[in-house]
């Protein structure tokens, strides 16, 4: 079985808190970090959410209540 390290752990918890939707300063106020810009080392996630987000605001602009799927 692999090991799992604290660090692994807090990684993942932090990834999981970004995809539900919850902002850098919300997240790292959680975990402790002492600026905005630490949690944003966790970029990799926000990309997505940044995906997320401009699928939703082309869906509203053309007038589909639903986002695309992929693009």
């Amino acid at each position: 079985m692999k090991r799992i390290r604290v660090h692994g752990l807090r990684h993942s918890h932090i990834t999981m808190l970004i995809e539900s939707g919850f902002s850098a300063k919300d997240v790292g106020k959680r975990v402790g970090h002492s600026a905005e810009k630490i949690t944003y080392l966790y970029a990799h996630s926000y990309d997505e959410r940044g995906k997320q987000m401009a699928n939703k605001l082309d869906a509203i602009e053309g007038g589909d209540d639903e986002p695309k799927s992929s693009r």
